[in-house]
């Protein structure tokens, strides 16, 4: 069972604070105005904010460092779970700051995820099962060791870091809404958290891991089954209790298909010859697809947010 740990409380100010702790390691990412005719829309450009140029290939790094610098990091070092993207990235920040850290990893993580795990130095143990397996076994390696935990997404200083995608953004471009993949909603609560209401937040799910669109049926948090092309990256099994108690600040939550999303990984490979993995075109296929509403001069933000796929299944 998916354990959710406790509630905590991530504000603006946080975010703040955990832009100013990572700024000397990680230098903003880009952002890219492309004409909407590229992508076969019509309407205003869409500013494409570029986390899959992170020095990990995804926004997770922000999160790893913002944890890294602000807690105290025991002697055995830092333990975490995760698909892959959220591994590398507590991989490296640990590396950056020269402390042990061990990755839990599930059996259904691609193999260039595992392959860069294993380059980035980290203790790695892969998992038969998916991340809720890989998250248990990296418990109890925690209950052992006295490792300090880094969740992917229910840690109030890990969000606070992902947030940070928003406030460069803030500083990049003018836009009326901002469109966020959404897996155990880490990065989401984060975004939603710094735009509050100012900015209208579309978080997008694929069918088979669509646990947000499943707690807000249910009323609560609750876990399903996942599966499908992005499950390495947006497999988290229950929503976070973090992005769950910031949903007023998430103005609508879609769903795309796992051919959407490849269509979108083309798309944005023909357009600008950028690689994005199915987690990281989730986004963007949503806005490709029409499945969100769009006024034609809206200034709309997708966050790309991960490049850990090999190319030659986008490029082929």
């Amino acid at each position: 069972m998916n354990v959710q740990p406790e509630r905590a409380t991530v504000t603006r100010e946080a975010i703040t604070a955990a832009h100013d702790r990572i700024a000397d390691y990680l230098p903003p990412s880009p952002v890219l105005d492309v004409e909407s005719d590229a992508f076969g829309l019509v309407g205003a450009p869409l500013t494409l904010k570029l986390d899959l140029l992170q020095p990990t290939g995804s926004f997770k790094v922000r999160g790893a460092l913002s944890l890294l610098t602000a807690a105290e990091v025991p002697e055995v070092g830092v333990v975490a779970a995760s698909g892959g993207n959220f591994g590398l990235a507590v991989a490296w920040a640990a590396n950056r700051l020269g402390k042990p850290a061990s990755i839990f990893v599930p059996s259904t993580s691609p193999a260039a995820k595992l392959d860069a795990l294993r380059a980035a130095g980290a203790q790695l143990t892969v998992v038969d099962g998916v991340y809720a397996h890989a998250l248990a076994e990296a418990d109890a390696w925690c209950e052992v060791t006295g490792a300090l935990r880094a969740h992917a997404y229910d840690d109030a200083d890990v969000v606070a870091g992902q947030g940070t995608a928003a406030v460069e953004l803030s500083m990049q471009a003018e836009v009326d809404t901002v469109v966020v993949a959404c897996g155990g909603g880490g990065l989401l609560a984060g975004i939603a958290t710094w735009c509050g209401s100012n900015t209208r937040v579309v978080a997008v799910e694929t069918e088979g891991t669509a646990s947000y669109a499943a707690a807000l049926a249910a009323g609560e948090p609750v876990d399903i089954d996942v599966s499908g092309i992005a499950m390495s990256s947006l497999g988290a099994s229950r929503i976070g209790a973090i992005a769950w108690a910031v949903r007023d600040l998430v103005d609508e939550v879609v769903t795309v298909t796992d051919d959407q999303i490849v269509a979108a990984q083309r798309r944005l490979w023909q357009a600008r010859r950028l690689v994005a993995e199915p987690g990281g075109a989730a986004a963007l296929a949503a806005v490709l697809a029409g499945s969100i509403r769009r006024d034609i001069d809206e200034r709309i933000a997708v966050l790309v947010c991960g490049a850990n796929t090999d190319p030659g299944d986008v490029v082929a």
